[in-house]
């Protein structure tokens, strides 16, 4: 960025008293000298995600609370923060939204009985930057139990946004509870909702569900180690139509109203991974 390499970076090492760990920020010129340096960010906690976004950077620590950093770099020489911002959970990835809001995806967490943090469902958050010593979070949506997934939190490219529409789409790997009913009294188990949930996100109105693309087809296939044939890796839209694809299928919806299918195109060609005993199947994109 205007000549410069910026890094964000984790350092940990071992030592006589014990495991020591923080975070820090680099400027390099085009020569890899260093020419500006934060050290010393969040000791104790390790990045999760970043993003550089003109002479800002927004940062994500994470131990058992999310600080949230906004980072001034527009003097390469003397980066600094400007504010912070301690919340539950944590996000993996951040996209800017526009000028003055973030959207952050990673999950939620709860301190557990042991005074350790246990991750739950997948956490969408949007924070606003416009007071950069002061970022808040203007609401946040969990979704799923423990053990819900998405493959954004990995591949951001998974990750769809259009600001023309205020569109968000994310896979979503859901763990749902299942109701048991045996002997007189109820319980529950759980099992996978394979698919995508679309928004309409807005600095007023948070995030507004638009609707959820189922992407199974609804057999007993999908049972067991089946479910991650299904899980969505890609979503595109083209003018109206909603493509979101998995190995397994390419489900069309209604942009509009997202739980309404138009169609299905089977992607006859899958087979199931390696950690299976099988092949692999290369995905869309």
């Amino acid at each position: 960025y205007q000549d410069n390499l910026r890094v964000a970076t984790t350092f940990g090492t071992s030592g006589p008293s014990g495991w020591t760990q923080y975070n820090n920020v680099y400027v390099l010129d085009q020569k890899l000298g260093l020419k500006g340096k934060l050290e010393y960010l969040a000791p104790g906690e390790r990045i999760y995600s970043t993003r550089f976004v003109g002479d800002r950077l927004y940062m994500v620590t994470f131990k058992q609370m999310d600080p949230f950093f906004v980072i001034d770099l527009a003097d390469p020489t003397t980066p600094a923060v400007l504010g912070a911002l301690k919340i539950p959970g944590y996000s993996d990835y951040l996209h800017p939204y526009d000028a003055t809001h973030i959207i952050g995806v990673g999950k939620e967490t709860e301190v557990n009985q042991w005074g350790g943090v246990t991750a739950q469902g997948l956490k969408l958050a949007l924070f606003d930057v416009s007071d950069v010593n002061n970022p808040r979070q203007l609401e946040k949506v969990e979704i799923g139990m423990a053990g819900t997934d998405s493959e954004a939190l990995r591949d951001h490219p998974a990750f769809l946004f259009d600001p023309a529409r205020h569109l968000l789409v994310i896979p979503v790997s859901e763990v749902v509870q299942v109701p048991v009913y045996k002997s007189g009294y109820e319980s529950y188990t759980t099992d996978h909702w394979e698919g995508a949930y679309a928004f309409i996100v807005t600095p007023e109105n948070g995030f507004m569900l638009s609707g959820r693309v189922y992407q199974g087809d609804g057999s007993d296939e999908n049972a067991g180690y089946g479910w991650y044939r299904d899980a969505v890796r890609r979503s595109i839209f083209i003018e109206d139509a909603l493509y979101t694809v998995s190995s397994s299928r390419i489900v069309i919806s209604d942009l509009n109203d997202p739980d309404q299918r138009i169609g299905t195109i089977p992607l006859s060609s899958y087979t199931y991974p390696d950690y299976y005993g099988g092949g692999y199947s290369p995905l869309l994109d």
